[in-house]
């Protein structure tokens, strides 16, 4: 199934059924007084978080949604039907904005979720409702009400617990090969992974973290080169990125120099998320004599604002320094789950942490394509001219 993780969709409860206009008329009864009832309710539209769902492929061929309007009053007093609302499943990890306010509605976290994103419209009254002793036979009614009508954009971003950053062919793929079950492709040039994957690693029989690999980052991605800039909002769910460092790289750069460049585009799409718990993971040490990758390590400990950061070596394709790498990530992951339980102060702080990510996460992204959408209409225009 192809992954895609935006969509836009638009959502249109029922209308409210009308009142009726209807007067009891018998034999034997000549003047019965009013008896026209009322309208159903129109159905609302509802999003619920599906955990089997791990794309939004399908809102892309089906992008409207309208739940069922209210039948209209009827007489003997009958209020009429109500509208059946519509439930529309969506991946869970699913952010749910309104596209022209901009407004953040909801963030669909969990299996079960039920989420009301567009209110029915409330139904008309009939004649009935207006009798009173100076008006025996009202002719007034009322029309239901229209529903909700949003235009909403669907972002998923995958649920993990830690996520891989690095350059393309940085050995990604393959860490997350020798440390779960996971079999994303692995070749020998750059953008062999296209799409997320996501992986168990289990370190005991009740212990385990889920690991997240995104394409590479490219320099430039904040702003639309490559892939990764739209990849890398999946990173804002995850507890931990481990960056993964190739120590040597097949085209003889510098891998402290390739890890500032990462870092760099992390800072320019959201500076908060850059502020996240990264840790340094060097791959393929087994290419290089272990003086170097000493030497490696201090250059990277002189880095500012790195000097606390942990580092670890691996060569993730013969597995060296892997379930060491995996027993730490478990104890920090097992640490954040323990206090967000327990601690208030830190439940707020990662609450207001990820609003801010929200917002700064939103903005790269429409900045990017807007950024995009010049480059074509500069493209465009190009090719007429040379017409």
């Amino acid at each position: 199934m192809k992954f895609v993780d935006e969509a836009e969709i638009t959502v249109e409860a029922g209308r409210g059924g009308s009142g009726c206009l209807s007067f009891r008329r018998e034999k034997f009864i000549a003047k019965g007084g009013p008896n026209g009832g009322d309208g159903g309710d129109g159905g609302s539209v509802y999003l619920l978080g599906d955990s089997s769902l791990n794309t939004l492929v399908d809102f892309r061929y089906q992008p409207q949604y309208r739940a069922q309007s209210g039948q209209s009053g009827m007489s003997k007093n009958c209020t009429g039907r109500a509208g059946e609302d519509l439930i529309v499943r969506v991946p869970v990890g699913t952010s749910v904005v309104d596209a022209n306010t901009e407004e953040l509605i909801t963030d669909i976290s969990a299996a079960g979720q039920l989420v009301l994103v567009a209110r029915g419209g409330v139904h008309g009254m009939g004649n009935t409702r207006f009798k009173s002793s100076t008006n025996r036979s009202p002719t007034k009614t009322t029309k239901g009400r229209t529903g909700e009508h949003r235009l909403l954009q669907l972002q998923l971003r995958i649920l993990a617990d830690v996520g891989l950053l690095g350059l393309p062919n940085a050995g990604k793929s393959t860490l997350i090969r020798a440390v779960s079950a996971a079999r994303p492709k692995v070749a020998d040039y750059p953008f062999t992974t296209l799409v997320p994957n996501l992986g168990v690693v289990r370190v005991s029989s009740e212990r385990s973290f889920v690991m997240a690999d995104i394409p590479g980052v490219i320099e430039g991605a904040s702003e639309g080169a490559g892939l990764g800039f739209r990849f890398l909002k999946h990173l804002s769910r995850t507890r931990l990125m481990l960056h993964v460092v190739d120590v040597a790289p097949f085209d003889d750069s510098d891998p402290v120099d390739n890890a500032r460049k990462i870092v760099s585009e992390l800072e320019k799409f959201s500076p908060v998320l850059a502020r996240k718990e990264r840790w340094l993971v060097l791959n393929k040490v087994d290419m290089l004599a272990e003086e170097l990758v000493d030497a490696l390590c201090e250059r990277f400990k002189a880095e500012p604002g790195w000097e606390s950061m942990p580092v670890y070596r691996i060569a993730a394709i013969s597995g060296e320094g892997c379930p060491e790498l995996c027993q730490q990530v478990m104890v920090s992951v097992e640490e954040h789950k323990k206090l967000l339980l327990e601690d208030p102060d830190y439940q707020e702080k990662q609450k207001l942490l990820d609003e801010e990510m929200e917002f700064e996460i939103r903005k790269s992204i429409e900045r990017s394509r807007a950024s995009r959408s010049s480059a074509e209409e500069v493209d465009d225009f190009d090719d007429f001219e040379d017409d």
